[in-house]
C-alpha cells in the first residue's frame, strides 16, 4: 500500500519541483553552453531500476567533452571537470533533470542509488535486493556517508532501507539530504571522495 501512495507523492512532488526549479535548469544549461558549447547539456547513462530494468537516468553535465590534451594524453576526470561543474556538483544542481525520471516513474525521490549497469553480474542475491524498489535521487547510504563508505557498508544500508521502508524513514532521510546538500556534506566534488569500481 505505501509503494502505491509513495508512487503518487513522487509524481506529484516531480511535477510541482519541476516547474519551480525549471528557471534554474535553465540558467544552468545557459552556464554549460557557455563554457563547453561544443558538448550536450545533459549527461545520460543507462543504470539499472527496479526489478533491473534498463533506464536512461539525466544529469546535468559537468565535464568537458575532450578526454585527452593536445598531445594526445589522457585526462583524469578532476582534470576533465569544467568549472562551473565543480559549482553545479557542490550544489547538487546536476540532479535536477532526475526529477524528469520520477515524473516517468523510473526513479523515486528515496531509495538505493542506480549504480553502473555493469556492476550487475557482481550483486550477491542479497545485494540484489536493492533493486526491489525503485531507485532514488537520494537514499539511506547517501545521507549516512556516501563515497566515504565501502561497497559492502553501502549494499548493506540499501538493503536495510528496503527492509524498512516507511514514510516516517523517507522523511527522515529527505531532511537529512536537505541539511547535506546545504552544509554540501559527502558531496563528491574531489577526487578523494570518489569511489572505485565496484567488483575490482
Amino acid at each position: 500500500m505505501y509503494m502505491r501512495w509513495k508512487r503518487i507523492a513522487d509524481f506529484i512532488g516531480a511535477m510541482l519541483l519541476i516547474f519551480i526549479t525549471f528557471p534554474v535548469m535553465l540558467m544552468v544549461a545557459l552556464v554549460i553552453k557557455l563554457e563547453d558549447p561544443k558538448g550536450p547539456i545533459l549527461f545520460k547513462q543507462k543504470r539499472p531500476g527496479k526489478n533491473e530494468v534498463i533506464f536512461t537516468i539525466y544529469k546535468f553535465r559537468t565535464m568537458k567533452i575532450a578526454t585527452h590534451d593536445t598531445e594526445g594524453n589522457p585526462l583524469s576526470d578532476m582534470e576533465r571537470m569544467m568549472k562551473v561543474g565543480k559549482i553545479i556538483r557542490k550544489l547538487s544542481l546536476d540532479e535536477l533533470p532526475q526529477f524528469f525520471n520520477v515524473l516517468k516513474g523510473e526513479m523515486s525521490f528515496i531509495g538505493p542509488r542506480p549504480l553502473l549497469v555493469q556492476y550487475l553480474p557482481y550483486y550477491s542475491e542479497e545485494q540484489r535486493k536493492r533493486h526491489h524498489v525503485r531507485p532514488g535521487i537520494s537514499g539511506w547510504a547517501q545521507v549516512n556517508g556516501r563515497n566515504s563508505l565501502s561497497w559492502e557498508e553501502k549494499f548493506q544500508l540499501d538493503i536495510w532501507y528496503v527492509e524498512h521502508m516507511s514514510l516516517s524513514l523517507d522523511v527522515k532521510i529527505i531532511l537529512k539530504t536537505l541539511k547535506n546538500v546545504f552544509m554540501s556534506k559527502d558531496i563528491n566534488n574531489s577526487q578523494k571522495h570518489t569511489m572505485t569500481y565496484f567488483g575490482e
